[in-house]
């Protein structure tokens, strides 16, 4: 068999990364003088690699997150309530495996959608499917998935993902039907999934903002039971960006 053949056999089997690693020993003399297990052993490493860049990539995409935000870049400015102790528990993802929550709280602009993607991002990267929702969204497609049919498939969608993030949570009021549906997803999840809840309302306020007594005390009860807190701190991030700006550019 012809080296052609081998790479064109590479990349009928779709096995990409082993094609790309053979390509490159072959511009890089330094590889001649491998032993073959070796250089079998570098084409392995590159298909594995390969193949963990497009999981990840699928992820991202199925994720939909608001931003794409690196848990490197994460801002421990002193004042915004951010602990690296706390994050680098929780950038390991155990909470995700263990099917915790993650509350996250904090006024306009302090970074929580940016926090919660960042998770979002580092559950992706250790192999967790993730999906973003803004809360208000979520409940109008409950309420059209009530209407057309398809409301069972969608529950288990939502029941499924190992991290569902709901941001916004508090923006949109309530009604019965929608404070109905929020139980279902969030009992859906028990056990079965771990969940980010972003809102600007403290937590001791949601109680009230649900309004109603038995369906707060068992919303609450999922959410808050092995959940972690994050009260996010500070002056707007977009404020201080855009003061940041203004300063650059009155220089």
């Amino acid at each position: 068999m012809t080296l052609q053949n081998t790479m064109d056999q590479l990349r009928d089997l779709r096995l990409t990364g082993m094609l790309e690693g053979l390509e490159h020993q072959l511009s890089q003399p330094t590889y001649s003088g491998l032993a073959f297990e070796q250089r079998l052993g570098h084409l392995v490493d590159a298909e594995n690699s390969h193949r963990d860049t497009q999981r990840l990539k699928r992820l991202l995409k199925n994720a939909r997150l608001k931003v794409n935000a690196e848990p490197e870049a994460i801002d421990y400015r002193p004042g915004r309530g951010l602990d690296r102790a706390v994050m680098a528990d929780l950038l390991t993802c155990g909470w995700v495996e263990r099917r915790q929550n993650v509350l996250l709280t904090g006024l306009t602009g302090t970074g929580k959608t940016w926090l919660a993607c960042a998770l979002g991002v580092q559950a992706a990267r250790k192999g967790h499917t993730v999906a973003y929702k803004r809360v208000g969204r979520m409940l109008e497609e409950l309420d059209v998935a009530h209407a057309d049919g398809s409301l069972a498939k969608l529950r288990n969608q939502l029941a499924k993902v190992e991290l569902l993030i709901l941001d916004d949570f508090g923006l949109t009021q309530l009604g019965n039907r929608g404070r109905a549906d929020l139980l279902e997803v969030l009992d859906d999840r028990v056990g079965s999934g771990a969940t980010i809840v972003a809102g600007q309302m403290p937590i001791k306020d949601w109680h009230s903002f649900i309004n109603d007594p038995a369906l707060a005390d068992a919303i609450l009860d999922r959410l808050i039971h092995s959940s972690h807190k994050l009260a996010l701190k500070g002056e707007s991030m977009r404020k201080r960006k855009s003061s940041a700006q203004s300063s650059l550019d009155t220089e």
